[in-house]
């Protein structure tokens, strides 16, 4: 038995493959799916995924969202995600100096920008730790 996993970004599909587990970081902790799992509707915050495939892990950064577990297919949305072997680690540099650029002014800005400020630097944050893993 297996399962369907598909990752989709407001950016397009980022992961659609045939997977024997999937872990992913919720809000309530991680989350371990395998084939068979009871259906599960949960938010996901900035963190790792670990996807099991024929005896191989992948790893990929992902930002908040949500994940839906229904039969054998769990669906991710998330606002950013990326495979560390797509990670760039200049860019990941470069992104997270301008969000502690604009962190300076963090006084000048409403709620909303503060809370996603904090997504873009968990999830550079998360980038940087995979690529370190590695």
């Amino acid at each position: 038995m297996s399962l369907q996993l598909e990752i989709v970004t407001p950016h397009g599909k980022v992961y659609d493959e045939e997977i024997d587990s999937v872990v992913m970081p919720t809000t309530s902790g991680e989350v371990g799916i395998m084939p068979g799992h009871i259906p599960l509707l949960t938010e996901i915050q900035a963190g790792e995924i670990a996807v099991s495939k024929s005896g191989t892990v992948d790893h990929l950064a992902v930002s908040k969202g949500f994940a839906q577990c229904i039969g054998d297919k769990v669906s991710i949305l998330a606002e950013n995600a990326i495979s560390e072997s797509d990670i760039d680690e200049s860019e990941v540099e470069a992104a997270m100096a301008r969000a502690q650029e604009a962190l300076k002014n963090a006084k000048e800005m409403s709620a909303e920008e503060l809370a996603q400020l904090e997504t873009t630097i968990q999830y550079a944050n998360i980038q940087q730790l995979l690529k370190k893993k590695k």
